[in-house]
This record gives structure tokens, C-alpha cells and sequence, in this order.
């Protein structure tokens, strides 16, 4: 069945659904006619049809199965900083050249437990208070960095507010925009994000967001973004390019999905090497429209860490607060 076939089903069930939602909250047994039962008319279906939609997308970037048997992710930040993150059991490594001192650092840690070593030019940190500001650095960079790669997987994540804000048409293309907030969760809790999802793709062409203050700024910063250039790695898609409405382009560097990573790539802060990893098939080709096939869409309620994706299932963190660097 073709993409656009299948996306004019999705569209029209989906707006079904929600012309159903009122009817069906009337005549649950036991409620109808309750004095104290909301008018249904009054509903707000805004949440529900951006969770409907945030479904949708998740089916074009490759369904729930897929992003949960995606295991390893590598990703360079705009040039700068190269990331490697075991989503299974929440090993990660970094690895950066400070701009002004020349240093090399590298971190190895556990994501979940918040454990693990720091060098700087190939010695460790052995400073209990040095080695914790490092942890808490390369924590805050992969905050940070993989919104910035990963944002459409995360529409769903504990803590976050999804709800819809309306269609909008930019350039004769028409967009379903849903908007962000966040429940006390995160290093920026009030942060806000709009994401335009194209209606015939189901991917989020754009963002906009709006920060909250941080500390010596009179008004909150505002970016807006398009993700451009979506291919498949492994059995999802990824956007590597963010285009500024200005028309300045950044691309993340070396994105790849990895079927094994040796395990010394998060033990050691040896440079890494080609033959320490391979990737899953079906990488860094041009992802077409009809994505990498039609996965089963599990519940967005699933439990991710019982699919391995121990990371992922925590609260959304957020924090593209300085934009690319």
C-alpha cells in the first residue's frame, strides 16, 4: 500500500476518532446524565488528537519496535562533540577538543546510575569533585545534544505535555503543530516546543521553541529550525541538517545506528575505531517517504525499559538551550 494511501487512512480515522470522543464520553454506562458530568461538547480533545498524532509520526520514523531494538546510536553534535550511546543499558561516552585550551576530553559513564571516569588528554581525573563536574557536563551535553538529533521520538516522553495547537500552512504545505511543555522535568522545565509535522509525510519539518529565562536575560530566547534531509539508519529515520530561517545550515556528523559496539568503546578513552562496531543494515541510505516499513505501533503508554530502552524511559530531559554550538 502506498505512503500517501496509507496517510489519507490515518488522517481520516484519526479525525473519526476524535468526532467519536464526545459521543462515546456521553454514553458511558453509569456516567450519562450525571448531574456533574461535564457538557461533552466542552471536551478537550486537543491532548488526545496530539497524542493521536504523535502516534502517527512515530509510524513514520519507523514504529515503536523499531526504536526500541535500536540499540546503539553514534552522532558527532553539529562537529563537536561525538557521542556514543548504548539506549539498552545506558553506557554512554563523549568526546570533545576544548576551542580554547586544546584539551581532549573524553567521559565514560552510566547514564542510570550517574557513575564513571573523566580524562582530560588521555590521564583520569582522580578528583572526586573535578570528576563529578565532568559527569554532570557530559550529562548536560547529552541532554542537550540528542533533542537536538532525537526531539520527534521524545513527544511522549514521562513529563511531557503534548497538546495540539492547530494546523498551520507555510508554503502551500500544511502542518499539524503540537505543542511541548513539560511537567517539573528536566534541567529547563520551561522550555516550550512547537513541532510542525508535515500532514503527508508525518515528520516534523520544524521546530520553534521558547526557553525559559535563564540567568541575566530580560526575555526568553526563541529559535526556529527546520529538519531537513531525514534518511534511514538502521530501521529509523534521522535528520541530520537544521537549517536556521536565515538560511544558515548545521549538520550533525558521523549519525549512524550500530548493530554491536565492542564494549571497550565505554570502558576506555582510546580513540575509537571502525573495527570496534558495525552498523545495522539498510544505513545511511536516502530514507524515502514510505519509511523503513510498517511496523505494529505499540501503546504510548508501552513500558521502554521493558523493551531494553532503560534510558529512554526516564522523564524528559531538556535543555537546547545555547542552540548549535
Amino acid at each position: 500500500m502506498g505512503y500517501a494511501l496509507m496517510t489519507s487512512r490515518r488522517v481520516v480515522a484519526r479525525y473519526v476518532a476524535l468526532l467519536l470522543i464526545p459521543f462515546f464520553l456521553s454514553w458511558t454506562p453509569g456516567c450519562a446524565g450525571s448531574d456533574t458530568d461535564p457538557d461533552p461538547g466542552t471536551v478537550d480533545t486537543g491532548p488526545e488528537q496530539a497524542r493521536v498524532i504523535a502516534e502517527e509520526v512515530m509510524e513514520a520514523l519507523g514504529g515503536w519496535e523499531s526504536w526500541h531494538a535500536t540499540r546503539y546510536i553514534r552522532f558527532s553534535f553539529f562537529g563537536f562533540r561525538t557521542h556514543y550511546w548504548d539506549k539498552g543499558t545506558g553506557r554512554y561516552r563523549v568526546s570533545w577538543t576544548d576551542r580554547e585550551s586544546g584539551q581532549s576530553h573524553v567521559v565514560l559513564m552510566n547514564l542510570n546510575t550517574g557513575e564513571g571516569m573523566a580524562y582530560t588528554d588521555g590521564t583520569e581525573i582522580t578528583d572526586a569533585e573535578a570528576r563529578n563536574r565532568s559527569l554532570e557536563r557530559a550529562r548536560g551535553a547529552w541532554i542537550n545534544d540528542t533533542y537536538w538529533l532525537l526531539m520527534p521520538y521524545k513527544l511522549q516522553d514521562p513529563g511531557v505535555d503534548l497538546d495540539y495547537a492547530g494546523e498551520e500552512v507555510v508554503d502551500g504545505v500544511v502542518y499539524d503543530k503540537l505543542h511541548l511543555s513539560f511537567n517539573d522535568v528536566g534541567n529547563t522545565p520551561g522550555d516550550e516546543y512547537w513541532a510542525y509535522i508535515n500532514r503527508e509525510t508525518r515528520l516534523m519539518d520544524k521546530w520553534v521553541y521558547l526557553l525559559q529565562l535563564r540567568e541575566g536575560q530580560d526575555e526568553r530566547s526563541r529559535g526556529e529550525w527546520k529538519w531537513n534531509d531525514w534518511r534511514r539508519h538502521g530501521d529509523i529515520l534521522l535528520s541530520a541538517e537544521r537549517e536556521r530561517m536565515d538560511g544558515q545550515k548545521r549538520s550533525h556528523e558521523d549519525v549512524a545506528v550500530f548493530e554491536h559496539v565492542d564494549d571497550i568503546v565505554f570502558s576506555s578513552p582510546e580513540p575509537v575505531s571502525p573495527e570496534m562496531m558495525w552498523e545495522r543494515s539498510g544505513s545511511n541510505g536516502p530514507g524515502d517517504i514510505d519509511g523503513p516499513g510498517a511496523s505494529e505501533v505499540s501503546s504510548a503508554s508501552g513500558d521502554a525499559a521493558a523493551s531494553g530502552d532503560a534510558a529512554a524511559s526516564r522523564p524528559a530531559d531538556t535543555q537546547p538551550a545555547e542552540g548549535p554550538e
